[in-house]
């Protein structure tokens, strides 16, 4: 039996660190739904997730984790028997592909490696081959938890743009909200995918959708079945109607924690955190590399996510063992290698309530345990994090 003392190292990629602020926001008692104070609290958060997206559209909280806001995304702008563009960038796009087809949708796959962004090309080639627009949507994964492969939104609503394509834009931001910019409005997104338990630093269980007019407007046409999910159902004058039903009342007390520590700290100097403290864990994998045992899985620096990085290990050491070892020696929680990459890669997720003596914790740690593992590596990597970070004024 291990025993440990101090507190767990959290790296996973989500569910992330919680603050105590937001842990103590929800110990309190039950209150009474229809109170005053209460419901201008929780009508508060539809505001403050706007500013979050950087849209003046609507914002939809569901009690629900991120295949929810997946599948409200879905159900509201689309019909049985469309056909839906998927390009893959890993588990998660695949997963978003097979609750479509589950949905009764057509899916159009492209398939990868999993070690790269969607390719605007390809998206505008597709688009412009399907000059009877059976497409009627483009759903993208912006960061893929499981690959940490970074897309552009710019650049795929660029090619819908280009090719004068009327397919709407829905994007899965769940694993790079609150860590890379995100501009709901000005990039053109019709909807936006989120959930609570990744950069915005809550408990699973809250998602959300963001929705364009021109998603709104889909909706009054789309048939799939919903009624949970539907955006129409949540615009009552009832305070009840925004969550379609009771309203997860201590999940609410969390998430305007949260915000309210987001606004405090402010988007940019969030956004630059988790560049620098990204830059570290990069700067110590670059360096364990060197030994030929390990790669990034994104070929391409300026592709690797601001949230997590995904670190392939030759087949002949065992990356299973790698992460038990980090949790069972020195309690550091890291990723496991997901789909196809499971045995294969280890994560080490580094967004949300992180700071750098964080980040330097867990690098040594992995890098001790990569040696009691036996698996070569390049050393001074937790020196290289430390440069980094001196580097960048962090």
């Amino acid at each position: 039996m291990t025993i440990q003392s101090g507190r767990n190292f959290l790296h996973t990629p989500g569910p992330t660190n919680i603050p105590d602020r937001v842990l103590r926001a929800m110990v309190r008692p039950a209150v009474d739904l229809n109170d005053a104070d209460f419901m201008a609290m929780a009508l508060s958060c539809f505001g403050d997730l706007q500013k979050v997206f950087e849209t003046e559209s609507n914002v939809y909280i569901y009690s629900a984790n991120g295949h929810g806001a997946w599948e409200a995304a879905l159900v509201n702008v689309l019909s049985a028997g469309d056909c839906v563009l998927v390009p893959e960038t890993g588990h998660f796009s695949f997963n978003w592909s097979v609750m479509a087809e589950s949905l009764g949708l057509e899916v159009d796959y492209v398939e990868t490696d999993w070690r790269r962004a969607i390719d605007p090309d390809m998206i505008a080639q597709r688009l412009r081959a399907d000059s009877g627009h059976r497409i009627k949507a483009v759903l993208m994964v912006h960061t893929d938890t499981a690959t940490s492969v970074t897309s552009s939104i710019p650049a795929i609503r660029k090619a819908l743009n280009d090719t004068g394509h009327p397919a709407l834009l829905l994007v899965d931001t769940i694993a790079a909200l609150a860590t890379v910019p995100f501009k709901f409005d000005e990039w053109g997104i019709d909807v936006a995918v989120a959930a609570s338990q990744k950069g915005l630093m809550q408990p699973p269980g809250l998602a959300f959708n963001a929705v364009s007019q021109k998603a709104l407007q889909m909706s009054e046409k789309a048939t799939l079945p919903r009624n949970y999910w539907d955006w129409r159902r949540r615009h009552g004058r009832e305070f009840y109607s925004h969550f379609c039903g009771t309203a997860p009342v201590h999940q609410l007390f969390a998430l305007r924690e949260a915000l309210d520590m987001v606004h405090e700290e402010g988007m940019e100097a969030i956004i630059a955190r988790h560049q620098s403290l990204a830059g570290a864990v990069r700067s110590a994998v670059e360096v364990w590399c060197e030994g030929g045992a390990l790669s990034f899985n994104v070929t391409a620096a300026e592709e690797r996510a601001n949230s997590v990085t995904t670190i392939l290990v030759d087949e002949a050491y065992n990356a299973t063992a790698l992460r038990e070892t980090c949790s069972s020696r020195f309690n550091v929680s890291l990723g496991a290698g997901y789909g196809r990459l499971q045995g294969r890669a280890f994560r080490i997720g580094h967004m949300g309530y992180l700071n750098e003596p964080m980040i330097l914790g867990a690098i040594a740690s992995v890098e001790t345990c990569l040696a009691v593992c036996g698996i070569p590596h390049g050393a001074g990597g937790t020196q290289a994090a430390i440069a980094s970070l001196s580097e960048s004024g962090s």
